[in-house]
């Protein structure tokens, strides 16, 4: 993920994941035989983060201002990492072998909301919003605070 998130998917190579983890590129290769190795356990451990971030929202007092919370996240501290994810999901629009990743946030969000919005058609348009929320918040150069992201939420979600 550092190197993702320094230099893009592109720079994403066996020898260079080696140098970063500071040892030699067999050890490398013999775990990840392909970068499409590399670049799958790297969408699997970002999801993993995000979606025990996401089932700690879930058990909040108030979920959604939880969620609003960590999608605003990407406009600071997560920034980076917010921009590895993207390149990520937008990879597995070409790579067969990342799409299960992609799939599994968009049905971790689907279940979050499931209790808040019981139309599912509903529910589709609130989980739209909380990923373009993300890029949002990402890219924007004046992103979208924690109030404003929770307000667009609370209002699509009608609470």
């Amino acid at each position: 993920m550092r190197v993702i998130e320094r230099a893009g998917v592109a720079a994403v190579s066996q020898r260079v994941v080696a140098q970063e983890a500071a040892v030699p590129p067999s050890a490398v290769t013999y775990y990840f035989p392909t970068v499409d190795d590399l670049l799958v356990a790297a969408l699997a451990d970002c999801n993993d983060a995000y979606l025990q971030e996401l089932e700690a929202c879930a058990h909040a007092e108030d979920p959604v201002a939880a969620l609003a919370r960590l999608i605003a996240k990407g406009a600071g501290a997560g920034r980076a990492y917010v921009a590895a994810e993207y390149e990520l999901f937008l990879l597995a629009a070409r790579r067969p072998e990342l799409q299960a990743e992609a799939r599994r946030w968009t049905e971790a969000v689907d279940a979050f909301l499931a209790p808040l919005v019981a139309d599912p058609v509903a529910r589709a348009g609130v989980a739209a919003a909380v990923d373009g929320l993300f890029l949002r918040c990402f890219v924007a150069p004046d992103p979208p605070g924690e109030a404003e992201v929770r307000a667009v939420l609370t209002r699509l979600i009608g609470r």
